[in-house]
């Protein structure tokens, strides 16, 4: 009877020693990604619960971008969005996020067979530049009509209308002048 009770301990020992890493990653230790099975070109939504920093960044072949974590008022998880590459192919795909002196790591399982919504929704993160500036010159810098305009001189009719704007500001000088010497001796 002895024995039998040192091999249920024994068992029960292992058993535990065996499910203590399982209960610890389910007790905030991994990365949840929801939804767990997304299609590809689908948004994602990553939490990171009982990090000890307020920000961090989660790494996957998976997504289009690195995914900017930040702390969630709520519950005080860490927590991002990203979209899945459209291009990546069926599988699972890890996760990866450092949080203070620990690696945490989760699994995105992307499934091709179910499909993204049609509606277009904007980036989660920046994936390309912006094509801006230039306001209303860039159609002639782009068509070359610019090169154009910029090589004539200024025409007869430019060069009369600075003569006329010079001599109205030589005569508004010299009335001005004429008035202040008038007041200045009475």
């Amino acid at each position: 009877m002895g024995s039998m009770k040192v091999t249920l301990c024994a068992g029960a020992a292992l058993a535990a020693a065996l499910c203590a890493p399982a209960a610890l990653a389910a007790d905030g230790g991994g990365v949840s990604v929801s939804p767990a099975a997304p299609a590809p070109g689908t948004d994602v939504t990553l939490r990171v619960p009982h990090c000890t920093e307020k920000t961090a960044v989660a790494v996957s072949a998976a997504f289009e971008s690195d995914v900017r974590l930040s702390l969630a008022a709520e519950d005080g998880a860490l927590v991002g969005s990203s979209r899945v590459r459209s291009s990546v192919t069926a599988g699972a795909y890890a996760v990866q996020v450092t949080c203070g002196d620990r690696a945490r790591e989760g699994t995105i399982t992307v499934d091709e067979k179910r499909r993204a919504s049609g509606r277009p929704t904007a980036h989660a993160s920046p994936v390309a530049p912006v094509d801006a500036g230039g306001g209303g010159t860039a159609a002639l810098a782009a068509t070359g009509h610019g090169e154009q305009a910029r090589s004539e001189a200024p025409g007869t009719a430019h060069t009369l209308t600075g003569l006329v704007l010079a001599g109205i500001a030589a005569v508004a000088v010299a009335l001005r002048s004429v008035r202040s010497r008038s007041r200045g001796t009475d």
